[in-house]
């Protein structure tokens, strides 16, 4: 089903997979696979049929965050390059948080500067035993993209996020996990299998419902608790509407496993 470059993306049983696919230079993000991120997550964003999305690499890096050969191979011109990378990637990195669709990420390997980024946009978080994390940016002498800035202080805190960006501490699995970025450390072998499975629970689970909550709490460290408790009493009232809030009530009531359609 894939029709990029940079990516595969395939679509099977409500579970769109997004796997970063240049190897031979870590899964980097140059222009072209910014632009193919910004089609996937609209793709993920318009197809009514996708109910999870799962984003991962091959192998055994997830991704090495920007293509940094390309930006010095474009000499002068690389401050116009990356903003030109970045609008792309955040252009994916919005569509991926306002989605109906969770979106779950498997990091299979070491997530360094934007990569680091793509992986705490996850709702789940999933990682190999032997990934790694590190900000990076300070190391080449530029700041943060990705939505590091506003992802990180509010998974770890600001002192911690102070730390990783300015002393480009790596973190193990272990103690990203400890840390907060992470929702389960797996082996190796089995991190492929848990992201399945997760996938396909949250594919036949409430759609609506789950993206009520990723409104939510995408707004929830910008409004008063009035406004949020405005929003909640909406998104309650109309979950409770759609066909799978009809179905849940009905399922409570008559004591049996809900039949969830995403509608």
């Amino acid at each position: 089903m894939s029709q990029f470059e940079t990516l595969r993306f395939e679509k099977a049983n409500g579970v769109a997979t997004i796997t970063l696919s240049r190897p031979d230079a870590a899964h980097s993000i140059n222009l072209k696979m910014g632009q193919e991120l910004m089609q996937a997550a609209i793709l993920c964003d318009s197809d009514s049929e996708i109910r999870a999305v799962v984003l991962t690499a091959e192998g055994k890096m997830f991704c090495a965050g920007g293509d940094v050969a390309s930006f010095h191979a474009a000499q002068d011109k690389a401050p116009q390059l990356i903003k030109d990378i970045t609008a792309h990637l955040h252009a994916a990195s919005s569509r991926f948080a306002r989605m109906r669709a969770p979106l779950i990420v498997a990091v299979n390997g070491t997530a360094a500067g934007a990569g680091f980024s793509l992986a705490m946009a996850g709702d789940l978080v999933v990682a190999s035993e032997k990934a790694k994390f590190t900000m990076a940016y300070t190391g080449i002498a530029v700041s943060p993209d990705g939505g590091a800035t506003a992802l990180l202080p509010k998974l770890v805190g600001l002192r911690r996020a102070q730390e990783l960006i300015f002393t480009n501490r790596v973190l193990s699995a272990e103690e990203a996990l400890e840390w907060g970025l992470l929702t389960k450390v797996v082996a190796d072998d089995a991190l492929t299998e848990e992201a399945g499975k997760l996938a396909a629970q949250i594919a036949n689970g409430p759609t609506e419902a789950y993206g009520e909550v990723r409104r939510l709490l995408l707004g929830s460290y910008e409004t008063s608790l009035e406004t949020q408790l405005e929003l909640e009493s909406r998104g309650i009232s109309r979950c409770i509407g759609t066909a799978d809030g009809r179905e849940g009530l009905a399922s409570f009531i008559e004591r049996r496993k809900p039949a969830f359609k995403g509608e």
